[in-house]
């Protein structure tokens, strides 16, 4: 059985420095990379590398950086087949700064994810017969990605909605097609209207988007851990992993691709936030998009080393 991810691809302009700008500054970056990227993107090739079949449906442009993208995700044994070429509108693009805390600011112009639809979507439909699971985000317009949905919940697929970047819309009308929500600290808050900063604003937040229709819940609590509640049991907290975060671009990617790998192998929903959140510390670890994506291995390595 394959995961489908369903979204965005974008070419990562990366440039790093000692910190962050504040607005109207103009500061000295040390290095300038391009690096494929796109939510959609990392979350396949998160899922590729730990050795699960992975199947990627989006849209490029026919400038450089869109074969670029799909030769990169299929140089991971990705399927790219459901990558359409949209010759009227360039491939989208993240301009991304990273400082040497591992902070970051990213404007994402959407390019020819803005565009996917139809095509896309005929196409997915023909993957769900035999998919697990299927993983969305928010680089592309949230009417397909509603679509999306709906196809994937009336076929009893799985459906992962990472709300990211932090919608500007409600999505109450989507709720009841998500069965796992994924946002982190910022999303939630605007997701529910009100700060999430603790652990209690979170139970809070969780306590909304459950009345709002969400099946379960992950809230992304950053160095407080994870918090998770699924209808009537109990809510989870887990602490964060101990490492030292060099670069967070991904994170999240890596933890929904690795959330996604965890179910298809049948791990419980207690494991496989454990998986997910190892999949993400790991990533943090390393610098960049696709390439902190971890293996199956060193996700193994890494749960046994803090063990």
């Amino acid at each position: 059985m394959t995961v489908v991810v369903f979204g965005s691809l974008n070419m990562d302009l990366v440039v790093r420095s000692a910190r962050l700008p504040v607005p109207g500054e103009t500061i000295l970056g040390r290095q300038f990379a391009t690096i494929a990227g796109g939510k959609g993107a990392n979350q396949a090739v998160a899922v590729a590398r730990q050795r699960v079949p992975a199947v990627m449906v989006g849209r490029v442009g026919t400038d450089s950086y869109g074969p670029d993208l799909c030769q990169a995700l299929a140089n991971e044994g990705i399927r790219v087949d459901g990558v359409s070429q949209d010759s009227t509108v360039a491939t989208g693009i993240a301009a991304i700064a990273v400082a040497d805390s591992g902070a970051n600011q990213i404007i994402v112009v959407p390019g020819a994810n803005g565009q996917v639809g139809g095509p896309e979507l005929a196409y997915l439909k023909g993957q769900l017969a035999a998919a697990e699971c299927l993983l969305l985000q928010l680089e592309i317009p949230l009417s397909t990605v509603t679509t999306a949905a709906q196809l994937a919940h009336a076929a009893g697929i799985t459906v992962i909605l990472d709300p990211a970047p932090a919608p500007q819309a409600d999505l109450r009308s989507l709720y009841p097609y998500i069965d796992i929500l994924t946002p982190n600290q910022v999303e939630a808050a605007q997701l529910v209207g009100f700060p999430v900063e603790t652990i209690t604003q979170a139970h809070e937040a969780i306590a909304v988007l459950r009345q709002q229709g969400v099946a379960t819940v992950i809230i992304k609590l950053g160095e407080q851990g994870i918090l998770c509640s699924r209808q009537e049991e109990p809510s989870l907290h887990l602490p964060a992993l101990p490492v030292s975060a060099v670069d967070t671009v991904a994170a999240g990617d890596a933890f929904n691709g690795g959330l996604a790998v965890a179910l298809q192998a049948g791990k419980s929903l207690p494991e496989a936030l454990h998986w997910a959140a190892a999949t993400a510390a790991w990533a943090v670890t390393q610098s960049g998009a696709q390439p902190s994506l971890p293996t199956r291995s060193q996700v193994t390595d890494l749960i046994n080393s803090l063990a």
